[in-house]
Parts: C-alpha cells; sequence; structure tokens
C-alpha cells in the first residue's frame, strides 16, 4: 500500500447494499482508519452499513441522499466536506436496472435508466472533482457493467446509460490526467446483488460481491504511478 499521511477519506454512492455495502466493508477491512462517506436513499439499510463497517475499524457515518437529485447531490456534498473536510477517493457505484425489450420501453422509463447510472454519476463526480484537482490528488472508481462494454439485449435503456458511463469515464480520464487523479471503470459481470435477484441464474454461476468490491481496494492501493483504466471482471463459469 502507498504511504500516505492521514487515512482516506472515501466517499460510496450507493452503499446501502449489494456491491456497494460489500465495498464499504471491504475499505473499512483492510484500509487502516478509513474514513467512509456512505451514500444511497434507504436510510435504515445505510445506517446498518455504516454500524458493520464501524465494527471492522473504520470511521463511517450515512448520508442519506437521491444521486439524481441535483439539489441534494448539492446538501449531501456540503456536509460530507463539513464533516470530513476533503474526499479522497470518490466511488460512484449508485445506479438502477430494468430490463425490457426496446418497443416496449417508455420514454420515462428510459429517463430513468439514465438518471440513476448516469446522471447520478455526472453530479456527484461534478461536486468533488473540483477539491481533487485543487489539490491534485485524488481517485474517482466509476461502477460500468459488461452491458456498457457489450450491448446487452432487452436492456436498451440500461445498456445506453452504461455505455454512457463508459464514455463519460475515458473523458474523466483524459481530463484529469495531467492534476493527479486516476480514473477507472470497473466492468463487473453477474454477481450476487439485488440487480440479480429473480433473474433465475444461479448464485453458483455469479461472483461474490465482495470479490468486485475487493477490486476496488486494489485498485486504490496501487502506487500512484499506476492507473488501471478500465477493469472487466465475469464469472468463471460464463459470460454473462
Amino acid at each position: 500500500m502507498p504511504s500516505r499521511t492521514k487515512p482516506p477519506v472515501v466517499v460510496i454512492t450507493g452503499a446501502s447494499q449489494g456491491i456497494g455495502a460489500a465495498i464499504a466493508a471491504a475499505f473499512a477491512g483492510e484500509i487502516r482508519g478509513v474514513r467512509l462517506a456512505l451514500v444511497a436513499r434507504n436510510r435504515k439499510n445505510l445506517a446498518a452499513v455504516a454500524r458493520s463497517c464501524t465494527r471492522l475499524g473504520a470511521e463511517a457515518e450515512a448520508f442519506a441522499c437521491d444521486v439524481s437529485d441535483e439539489a441534494e447531490v448539492g446538501r449531501m456534498a456540503r456536509e460530507v466536506l463539513h464533516r470530513f473536510r476533503r474526499v479522497d477517493v470518490l466511488v460512484n457505484n449508485a445506479g438502477r436496472y430494468v430490463g425490457g425489450p426496446f418497443l416496449e420501453t417508455s420514454v420515462a422509463e428510459f429517463d430513468r435508466m439514465i438518471s440513476a447510472n448516469l446522471r447520478g454519476l455526472f453530479l456527484v463526480t461534478r461536486a468533488f472533482a473540483p477539491g481533487m484537482v485543487q489539490r491534485r490528488c485524488g481517485d474517482i472508481f466509476n461502477m460500468g457493467s459488461i452491458a456498457g462494454i457489450s450491448a446487452l439485449a432487452g436492456a436498451p435503456a440500461y445498456t445506453a446509460a452504461k455505455f454512457g458511463v463508459a464514455g463519460l469515464t475515458k473523458s474523466l480520464r483524459a481530463e484529469f490526467k495531467g492534476v493527479g487523479i486516476r480514473v477507472c471503470c470497473v466492468h463487473p459481470g453477474a454477481t450476487v446483488s439485488p440487480s440479480w435477484k429473480g433473474s433465475g441464474v444461479p448464485e453458483g454461476r455469479m461472483m461474490p460481491a465482495r470479490d468486485v468490491a475487493g477490486a476496488f481496494v486494489a485498485l486504490y492501493r496501487m502506487s500512484r504511478r499506476t492507473v488501471v483504466e478500465e477493469m472487466v471482471l465475469r464469472p468463471q463459469l460464463g459470460d454473462l
């Protein structure tokens, strides 16, 4: 692990369940003294995750927020910065999945997919990136999907949103690489999480959430001379 003078402040969106909660636990368990700002809409679940991370040795606080709402993101960012003073690592994990054929996808549902998966990432990054630029140091890790690198039939809105995440990540990488900010997009395949509930895919054919979470910690631990621009994770037993 690279030498740092202070334990990092890590913001994780979508931290109330699934992969987001696993990412929080991974940082709490593996990075000594880490300070976690956990963000999600579900206050009850978020508080439970914060308590679990505290038991693992982290300093964790919950911040309820709908990341697709500009005003809420502004309020949340002010509260996080008031509490922790800075943000070193931003994990844009919040998202939503709803499938359905293109001809059955309404404009409203398309807008909701873009808002939850892409607009939220833009808003939260815009809130915290200025501080990283000012300090010339930081990490922005975005949650992509295999649907963002290979079209997923039956999920046009989600696929469009995740391709947008991949593109925005590349743009941020190009813009921020000269100011000490590492930007990466992680593209996981089928992972045991609420998003795959009811899919009919057996858990044995999916990745454990802790494995995906561990990838984010590994990205953070690398020397600041190194950045992984993209990472693709797939279940060993298939191409999901």
